[in-house]
């Protein structure tokens, strides 16, 4: 029987919303029990009960509930080499990657959480050029399976464009004039459905991350196949 899970608390997005007024390590420190208690263990359960969900949509795909190291992003900024130099992440995520993914790159689902904006999708997300050409070539040498995938309606109401950057000119080796030049041009290949943040307080809200990881298996069986992996275990 699957792990239920009744919603994230009001009061995780509370303490985003007070983050966000104080991104500083004074303040976290002394708020540290209650990310603990709103954020972790909340998002610690989510995962939790996406661990039998995600096998409708393939057995290559991991949920990992551990709070450090596993499917939850940390809440730490790398500032190293950022502008900004705020301590803490705003949001709260989490990442359901390939088995063969490595880090945060590999093709993979995805559930962002803040108070003003939530969302999930998959696809892959600023790979590197090598991994990106591959997926390029395989829309050019298979475009009918790429536009069935991409421009169903079905696909185009719950995702609408694909999310992410794009080149501004085709990328080298590619023909310019080809049908779907937007989409070799694309540095990102992921598929996102936003909804309100107020399902997220709802039991409902793992159904709809359910129903749109399903909805993007095709999308992902493409994505996982061009660079390379497999999308179901047994294939």
């Amino acid at each position: 029987m699957p792990t239920r899970f009744e919603g994230f608390p009001d009061e995780m997005f509370r303490f985003m919303r007070e983050l966000k007024k104080n991104n500083d390590r004074e303040w976290f420190g002394a708020n540290k029990e209650r990310y603990k208690t709103f954020v972790v263990a909340p998002m610690v359960s989510f995962i939790q009960a996406m661990d039998g969900r995600l096998a409708r949509v393939s057995d290559c795909f991991i949920a990992d509930a551990r709070p450090n190291g596993g499917s939850m992003f940390r809440i730490y900024r790398d500032t190293r080499f950022a502008k900004d130099k705020s301590p803490y992440k705003e949001h709260v995520a989490c990442h359901f990657r390939h088995i063969s993914g490595k880090d945060a790159h590999a093709p993979g689902f995805y559930v962002h959480l803040e108070p003003d904006d939530v969302f999930f999708g998959g696809g892959i997300w600023h790979a590197p050029n090598p991994v990106l050409n591959q997926i390029r070539q395989a829309i050019v040498d298979d475009p009918g399976t790429w536009k069935s995938v991409t421009r169903k309606k079905a696909f185009r109401d719950r995702f609408g464009e694909l999310a992410g950057d794009s080149l501004k000119r085709p990328p080298q080796g590619f023909d310019p004039e080809h049908p779907y030049v937007e989409d070799l041009k694309r540095k990102d290949y992921f598929g996102v459905q936003s909804v309100s943040p107020k399902l997220a307080r709802s039991p409902e809200f793992i159904d709809e991350v359910t129903s749109a990881f399903v909805a993007l298996k095709p999308f992902m069986a493409f994505i996982t196949a061009a660079v390379g992996l497999s999308f179901q275990l047994d294939e």
